[in-house]
């Protein structure tokens, strides 16, 4: 007992005492993790037994602590469990009076409390009806009171759920996914519940509960120390709020780092994951062991009576084993899948033959047969891999390369595979530099998953894409390195060309295959941030690609990473508006890979669409506009919309592009591209220049509005009567925000394009109603043209390309180009 718990023992039982040392104990340094909760249940058990002797209890009543509280484990602001207990022999005006001495003082401290009345009948007859209830009382400890009641219902607890865990564990397993499916994976949330996401402290609970029904075991190793860091976690969260939450977000993971006495929130989410995904993966173990038994069981009556039948009757059944305990079992078939590798009970297990310690290739062919059955590998058969298995030379033989391009052309498949591998430490031996990226956070939203399960998840998407390369096997190993570059500083493509050529090397590809991996995975972002954030008319921007990629093959190798790299990446990065840029791209790159010279864009008449809006323009001498949704055929026979073509004309002016901007943001329109060019109409029809806008827009939801009312609000832009600027400051104001998030400043830059069409400035900047708007009048009062603009926004970002001219069309000198740039990131702040 510490100098604080004998302390409090001397003091008032009242909430005062127990408040004071409850507050010291939370704020002892020197005490922290499973000491201080331990230490915090053990100073609350002797407040409330204190205040239970002093209520003078009737006789066969007990003070019983359930669920955490139950297991000792208190954090700061964990709210607390507690049955009172009675046999049915007191009055029950005494138990309710009983009650209110023990409930109300904790009330008066303001903590949380989850309590009940009950006889052990009734706690029996509510927990058989209520599954929660039941594994709550799973941790029931004696408080104070009469102990031979509560050791009562603790064995008569614990033997109702060994006796019904075949109809319980089904339900249970139900129950947790379900929980799942709502809250997420812990090892992959950027602000996960630290308790009920899968992977975290509930399904922690869940493993003690299906090992009690003594049905299946978890795997322990690393088991107890992943649920005391989930726990660690969620102390430092109470301490660093001062609330009872269980949800580690953003704003508050640098405070509760600090409190870990860890680096910063990085690598507290780091060690977050590597917890989640412990406790995840012998989740999965657990509930494949708790079927298997619960199918081999459900077997039994069928085997025993197909057996009694051949006996013909009782004692002969007898003889052939089904009067014994556990009943006849079935045969063992072992089924082969490779060599030292077999199916067996519904898993892929290790021949009786197979010898790891004198076959290095072993763990790959498992796995690969693994993923290719579409079947788990057994945790005996990872861990006897990972004790036993011989090291590859360096570099592989080809049988190995053969079978990791195996292993990841299984597609979906391939992910449970990879995750036992890398539970039990295979992949790092493997692939040395898996470690830097191994539950690696990304902290933009856009991203579905950590850097290593995005890589496997890359790799699965790519084998569905094979048919569209000739080099499959390059195509998946570039999938799977292409950011493994992120486990360093600086740009993680740069980074990653250098690694994936040393891995490609120890792998076993030759310098020629090595070279086009390295190439993929310094280029995998080219082609999409070309296609929407660059003027694919400028031949300039398809040079560059083309020098850039070298070669057809790497071309098309490239376009299959960029499709699976997004389609793995999240619901945000890809779209058929993306896939038509990046086809479009492509295209045109081949061509003139091919040798085919590009066309000149100056060169280029407007169409007749184009001229004939022009013309009316002309002659009206107000803006004409047309509206036309552009279909692009992903399947033969499903035509799916990747936005709208918005042509608008008018006699030349200044301030056309923020108008035309801001009445599209006010109609809640989201601008994808847009393109300027002053047309010069053929003699005869009229003088002047006139400005056609071809612009390519989506609704961000509903329906289009009318082309009319479009027309008539720039109308009112352009002349003055409609101000845009306020009407986009009212919806600045509604704009929803994270509570406590401020967004980074934005950056504009010159962008080293080469272009010699126009100087490419680039904005990034938090996405909002009007921002090109915005941008559109910075630049008028520039005193710039602007000859295009490409918009690209994933998630709260937006990156927003402009290729501008001074007023006579010639490009800006690079002076005249910096104080731009300044310019426009000074107004947009």
């Amino acid at each position: 007992m510490t100098s604080l718990e004998a302390r409090t023992q001397n003091e008032d039982s009242g909430p005062g005492g127990y408040a004071a040392a409850r507050l010291l104990l939370l704020h002892e340094k020197e005490r922290s993790g499973p000491p201080r909760r331990a230490a915090l249940a053990r100073l609350t058990d002797d407040w409330l037994a204190a205040l239970f002797a002093a209520a003078a209890p009737p006789r066969g009543t007990a003070l019983v602590a359930v669920g955490g509280y139950g297991r000792g484990e208190l954090s700061p602001r964990s709210d607390l469990d507690l049955l009172l207990l009675h046999d049915g022999s007191a009055d029950k005006a005494a138990v309710a009076a009983l009650a209110d001495r023990i409930w109300y003082p904790v009330w008066d401290l303001g903590m949380a409390l989850d309590h009940s009345v009950r006889t052990p009948a009734e706690a029996r007859t509510t927990a058989g009806e209520d599954l929660k209830v039941q594994l709550g009382l799973l941790d029931a400890r004696h408080v104070a009171g009469d102990t031979g009641l509560v050791a009562a219902l603790r064995t008569t607890v614990l033997a109702d759920w060994r006796n019904q865990a075949p109809k319980r564990l089904p339900e249970l397993d139900e129950l947790c996914r379900e929980r799942a499916d709502r809250m997420g994976e812990l090892q992959f949330l950027l602000e996960p519940d630290l308790k009920e996401a899968r992977g975290g402290l509930r399904d922690a609970q869940v493993l003690r509960a299906v090992a009690a029904s003594w049905l299946a075991d978890a795997p322990r190793e690393g088991l107890d120390a992943a649920r005391r860091r989930l726990l660690d976690a969620r102390d430092a969260l109470h301490l660093a709020t001062g609330r009872a939450t269980d949800r580690l977000a953003l704003q508050e993971q640098d405070a509760v780092a600090r409190e870990l006495g860890l680096l910063d929130a990085d690598t507290l989410l780091r060690e977050v994951y590597e917890a989640a995904r412990i406790i995840s993966y012998a989740t999965d173990v657990t509930w494949r062991e708790v079927n298997r038994v619960l199918k081999a069981r459900s077997a039994r009556p069928r085997l025993r009576a197909l057996l009694g039948g051949r006996a013909g009757g009782g004692r002969a059944a007898g003889r052939t084993g089904a009067g014994r305990v556990g009943g006849p079992k079935a045969p063992v078939e072992r089924t082969p899948l490779a060599e030292g590798v077999v199916e067996m009970d519904g898993e892929v297990v290790l021949a009786l033959s197979a010898k790891p310690d004198r076959d290095p290739v072993l763990p790959l062919r498992a796995a690969a047969a693994a993923a290719q059955s579409g079947l788990p590998i057994s945790l005996h058969a990872v861990r006897r891999l990972a004790a036993a298995a011989k090291p590859l030379p360096v570099p592989w033989p080809a049988e190995a390369r053969e079978e990791l391009v195996t292993l990841l052309g299984a597609g979906e498949a391939t992910v449970p595979v990879w995750e036992a591998l890398e539970a039990e430490g295979l992949i790092t031996r493997l692939l040395p530099d898996w470690e830097r990226v191994r539950c690696r956070p990304q902290r933009n939203p856009v991203h579905t998953w950590t850097v290593d399960r995005h890589l496997v998840e890359t790799a699965a998407r790519a084998a569905s894409l094979t048919r569209r390369v000739g080099r499959p096997d390059l195509l998946l190993v570039a999938a799977l390195l292409h950011d493994i570059g992120k486990g360093w500083p600086g740009d993680h493509s740069v980074a990653g060309e250098t690694i994936a050529r040393d891995l490609a090397t120890r792998i076993g590809f030759d310098r020629t295959d090595t070279g086009i991996i390295a190439t993929a995975v310094r280029h995998h972002l080219l082609l999409v941030e070309t296609a929407t954030r660059r003027d694919l008319d400028d031949p300039a921007t398809v040079q560059s690609v083309a020098d850039a990629v070298g070669t057809l093959g790497t071309l098309e190798l490239l376009h299959a990473l960029t499709e699976a790299d997004a389609l793995a990446t999240g619901p945000a990065a890809w779209s058929s508006w993306r896939a038509s840029l990046v086809a479009d791209l492509v295209k045109r790159v081949a061509g003139v890979l091919a040798g085919e010279p590009l066309p000149d864009p100056e060169a280029a008449a407007p169409s007749a669409e184009q001229e004939r809006l022009a013309i009316e323009a002309l002659r009206t001498g107000e803006p004409v506009l047309t509206l036309h949704t552009e279909p692009v055929v992903t399947e033969p026979e499903e035509p799916e919309p990747v936005g709208v073509e918005l042509l608008i004309a008018l006699p030349e002016q200044p301030g056309v592009l923020p108008a035309v901007a801001g009445v599209l943001a006010l109609h809640r329109l989201t601008v994808r591209a847009a393109d300027l060019r002053a047309v010069e109409l053929p003699t005869g029809i009229g003088a002047g220049a006139v400005l056609v806008l071809d612009w390519r827009v989506a609704a961000e939801y509903g329906s289009l509005p009318e082309a009319a009312r479009l027309r008539a609000d720039l109308v009112r832009a352009l002349d003055g009567s409609l101000d845009i600027p306020a009407r986009l400051a009212e919806r600045e104001a509604a704009y929803p925000r994270r509570r406590g998030l401020t967004a980074p400043p934005p950056r504009v830059t010159v962008a080293a394009a080469q272009s010699r069409l126009a100087t490419v400035i680039e904005v990034r900047a938090q996405d909002a109603p009007g921002l090109l708007h915005r941008i559109g009048r910075a630049l008028e009062g520039a005193e710039v043209r602007v000859r295009s603009a490409h918009v690209s926004t994933l998630g709260a970002n937006a990156v927003d390309t402009l290729y501008v001219t001074r007023p006579d069309g010639s490009l800006l000198p690079d002076e005249e180009a910096v104080d731009l740039a300044r310019a426009l990131e000074s107004a947009l702040r």
